[in-house]
């Protein structure tokens, strides 16, 4: 069956635009990302911006699956999202605010180190539970995405917004873990863990009591 390409252009335009406003609009997994990048150093940065992109796929899965438009209509499903979320984010926001996480400059012998698959799971769990990016997905492909659209089209979609996702907050990590920037943030360290943290709680207190409407 031949297809003309050239029917899913502004398709493809308008989910590129929403992809790269969806990865650099502040929230949940940019405050997720510097507090691993400042806290644990580049490597945990990268593994956790690597966690998020690769999480946009579940998003991606159920939003072909026809999955989104269920979620969408369901009070119930949308509201389990939403609270795991919440909880999630309240969870690591208060462990945050009561660390004492030395900063690692040299991106060795810190006294608390995080794992490199710690740091993925972090990213990824971040964006899976992250209600702004469940309501992103259900609008492109409810409302951006034509129904019509072949598989390995909205395929192509998908890996879009991942890897969006994955160079801008790969870029956020690199240029938060520098020496020189590591070395101001180690002087106002335990501030920043306070601000952090109350951040992360914000953000999961927001998402609990905004209606789902």
């Amino acid at each position: 069956m031949n297809i003309d390409l050239a029917l899913y252009i502004p398709e493809l335009i308008s989910v590129s635009l929403i992809a790269i406003f969806m990865s650099i609009s502040p929230g949940a997994d940019f405050v997720m990302v510097t507090r691993n990048s400042i806290f644990y150093g580049r490597s945990a940065g990268l593994y956790s911006s690597l966690g998020v992109g690769l999480a946009v796929w579940v998003h991606v899965v159920y939003s072909i699956a026809g999955l989104a438009l269920i979620i969408s209509k369901s009070v119930i499903l949308f509201s389990i999202v939403k609270y795991l979320g919440a909880a999630y984010l309240i969870y690591i926001g208060w462990k945050t605010f009561r660390s004492s996480a030395d900063i690692n400059i040299e991106q060795q012998g810190s006294i608390k180190s995080l794992s490199n698959f710690s740091a993925f799971k972090v990213g990824f769990i971040s964006n899976v539970l992250n209600v702004k990016t469940t309501i992103f997905f259900l609008s492109i492909f409810t409302q951006v995405v034509n129904p019509e659209t072949p598989l390995w089209i909205q395929i192509i979609y998908g890996a879009i917004i991942s890897l969006a996702h994955i160079l801008w907050f790969s870029a956020v990590a690199i240029f938060l873990s520098h020496p020189v920037l590591l070395r101001k943030f180690q002087q106002g360290k335990h501030y920043i863990e306070k601000v952090v943290g109350g951040l992360l709680v914000g953000f999961g207190l927001k998402v609990a009591i905004t209606g789902n409407g």
